[in-house]
């Protein structure tokens, strides 16, 4: 069993907190002469650069942001528990999934594409990023409120966020540019279909699901693997508003998400999601129709159904913004003893890149901030490095050594590993026997989707078309045409009436509520 204590940055005594009712000091400690008035030559003459302290606050104003996140900027999150109800130890050793655990976690959701102060309602995929502070060590998830995404090749991922970001001349969002993409890069439309769905508008963070996204490796304690996808399904309901309350919210409450989920928590209603995993026998994935390492793909609940794990619970807000939740460094390469990565080629790209953004928005120390510090001990040889406080005294910093510093020392196969052989090439993904880029979310639109759900994107998808022209606003109607025929000609018919300065007939029977259920 997995029980851990609260995480300390997750507390109001929180070590390091400030004694906010204490006198005042300067940053050395020592006592504040005046936080009012600055050093000056009489009354009226010029400042002094010997006024420490005024240097030392000008000096930190104006370092007090980081650099804030490419994608993911505007986000919050919260702290609370995750519970295990269900019993999984068969597919993984991982403590933190043994009957009965406990263990304290945080969450953060956030936008994709906008800004630190874009609004919270721009149609956008939503991140869904989770640590867990196991006693083995950080264990964290970084998804989405989507089961896939745009891309399978991570050698694309900054052009595609270039893509819906701004324009260099104007410094203005594009309609054409994205489309231009997407439209480019087909494998886009099974994510492209959810972001146009009801999912792109979620009425609050605490009214979506999140998934893994990824394949990740399972690994049990006679060394068996699996591959699994997570999914938390949301126990409030999962609900979206429409378009007009999004731009509505929009100019009214930017920060509508965050203020939700805060307020929420303040009054004691705490949200919950239920994880479910599904599980895939190793030597199933060489076989399975579709590829299951390929993240624009999802796997069958019919194939492999869900399993019930436990639940996660968010029960406390933060005490301090900046240090808790700007500064918190989630990445794909914490993983813990029982769970490994998968050949998604996505996966392999993030474990990387997601830790080396944190070095360079935060430093290359960001492990050492009480929101990213594991609970247990630790013994690693990283050395030096700026704003480094965490040091082994005179023990070695190098390894092998002779002075009784441990350091590990195995060889051979890897527990969580899988075969992979033949020559080095740039090239796709290995075809399974259904693969391809529109038969998923052509499923998703004709068997997923209601008629009410239809009726919006459409409208959606038309909206979104403002300004495209051709050759990119032909791409859009033969991408969709692609996805289903008669979605790409409802799509086609209504952005032409648009064009033409008719009735936008796109056979909508929307609700007369902002709000709608999706199932």
């Amino acid at each position: 069993m997995s029980s851990t204590p609260s995480h300390p940055e997750s507390r109001a005594d929180a070590r390091g907190e400030l004694d906010a009712s204490g006198p005042s000091t300067q940053v050395n400690g020592a006592p504040t002469v005046s936080d009012r008035n600055s050093l000056s030559l009489g009354s009226n003459g010029p400042l002094l650069l010997h006024d420490a302290h005024l240097v030392d606050t000008l000096a930190h104003f104006n370092r007090e942001n980081i650099p804030e996140r490419k994608p993911h900027a505007k986000g919050a999150g919260a702290f609370g528990n995750f519970e295990v109800t269900g019993d999984v130890s068969r597919y993984t050793k991982a403590a933190v999934f043994q009957p009965g655990a406990r263990t304290r976690m945080m969450a953060r959701f956030s936008t994709v594409a906008g800004e630190l102060g874009s609004p919270d309602t721009w149609r956008d995929v939503r991140g869904f990023a989770l640590r867990f502070w196991t006693e083995e060590g950080n264990f964290d998830l970084v998804g989405n409120n989507t089961p896939v995404f745009f891309l399978r090749d991570p050698l694309k991922f900054p052009h595609f966020i270039r893509s819906q970001k701004r324009l260099p001349t104007s410094g203005l969002r594009d309609n054409t540019m994205q489309w231009d993409f997407w439209t480019n890069n087909p494998e886009s439309a099974h994510q492209v279909t959810y972001l146009m769905g009801d999912r792109g508008l979620p009425r609050t963070w605490r009214n979506m699901n999140g998934y893994s996204s990824h394949t990740y490796m399972w690994v049990n304690n006679a060394g068996e693997r699996f591959w699994v996808q997570y999914h938390f399904h949301t126990q409030q309901g999962v609900e979206g508003i429409t378009n007009d309350a999004a731009e509505r919210i929009a100019g009214e409450d930017a920060d509508f998400h965050r203020r939700d989920l805060y307020d929420a928590i303040e009054r004691g209603e705490y949200p919950q999601w239920k994880l479910s995993v599904q599980v895939m026998p190793y030597e199933d994935a060489k076989t399975y129709r579709f590829n299951p390492f390929d993240l624009t793909k999802t796997w069958s609940h019919k194939d492999y159904p869900l399993i019930e794990v436990g639940t996660m619970t968010l029960d406390e807000n933060p005490v301090n913004f900046f240090a808790q939740i700007e500064q918190a460094a989630f990445a794909p390469s914490n993983t813990v003893p029982g769970i490994g990565y998968s050949p998604d080629k996505m996966l392999l790209s993030r474990v990387f890149a997601y830790a080396d953004a944190h070095r360079a928005r935060i430093g290359p120390n960001f492990h050492q901030l009480p929101v990213n510090r594991p609970i247990g001990g630790q013994n690693h040889y990283t050395f030096d490095g700026p704003m480094r406080y965490e040091h082994t005294g005179a023990a070695p910093t190098y390894l092998p050594n002779s002075f009784g510093r441990p350091y590990a020392d195995e060889e051979g196969p890897v527990e969580d590993g899988w075969e992979a052989d033949g020559a080095m090439v740039r090239s796709a993904y290995e075809l399974h026997a259904e693969d391809d880029d529109f038969g998923q979310p052509g499923t998703l639109v004709r068997e997923v989707f209601s008629d009410d759900q239809r009726d919006r994107l459409v409208e959606t998808v038309v909206g979104s078309l403002d300004g495209v022209e051709d050759p990119v606003l032909s791409r859009v109607f033969e991408y969709w045409t692609n996805i289903d025929s008669e979605i790409g000609r409802r799509i086609t018919e209504a952005k032409k009436a648009a064009d033409d300065g008719g009735d936008v007939d796109t056979g909508e029977v929307l609700r007369e509520s902002d709000t709608h259920a999706r199932t």
